[in-house]
């Protein structure tokens, strides 16, 4: 009997709820980066010459950080496919660090950018470099709080022989990693565009 192609609709309808939420929320979350970054195109930023304006050295080390994250958030699936709890906790914990230093970078640059004189009360444009960046952090806090959790759960787990093969079996904690994966990836592509388009207009 020959089998049916599920549509699109379908394919949702077999969706986990988690998945579901997550990509739903990304489409989300990239429609309001997509509208925000129209806004700052569309702002006059030929006045930020007028500031001097250099791209922070804080993002630029940022934006370094960042892909260095999306490497130790990989090596998670592959940990978890040689059944070693402990590398993949370290993975986890690592990826987590790296976003605590990019969050602390991003505070730098805001620093540097108010050196320049570049703050909400001045240019427009100026102004979206702060929004567009702060809602960037506010979505990686999410995923570094869910990291956190994560991390605590594998350390009760990694001792115990019996919860150890149980994590390592269950299909749950398997997608529940490729969801974290993907969102990290998702957050890391998301920077660096913007990175790359405030490196372009200014």
């Amino acid at each position: 009997m020959e089998k049916t192609k599920e549509t699109w609709f379908q394919r949702i309808e077999n969706m986990h709820p988690y998945q579901t939420l997550l990509y739903l929320g990304m489409f989300g979350s990239g429609l309001i980066f997509l509208f925000m970054t129209v806004a700052f195109l569309s702002s006059d930023t030929s006045m930020m010459e007028g500031v001097k304006f250099k791209m922070p050295k804080s993002f630029i080390l940022s934006s370094l950080i960042i892909l260095i994250s999306g490497y130790t958030v990989t090596k998670m699936m592959v940990h978890y496919r040689e059944d070693d709890v402990t590398k993949l906790k370290n993975s986890l914990l690592l990826t987590f660090f790296l976003g605590i230093i990019f969050t602390g970078l991003q505070f730098m640059g805001w620093k540097e950018l108010g050196n320049m004189g570049v703050d909400f009360r001045g240019l427009p444009s100026g102004s979206f470099l702060y929004v567009l960046s702060g809602i960037h952090i506010f979505h990686l806090v999410g995923a570094m709080t869910f990291a956190i959790i994560m991390v605590y759960q594998y350390s009760r787990v990694e001792k115990d022989e019996v919860r150890h093969l149980i994590l390592l079996t269950n299909p749950f904690e398997k997608m529940r990693i490729q969801l974290f994966t993907i969102y990290w990836h998702f957050m890391d592509i998301i920077w660096l565009i913007l990175f790359l388009i405030f490196v372009l207009t200014f």
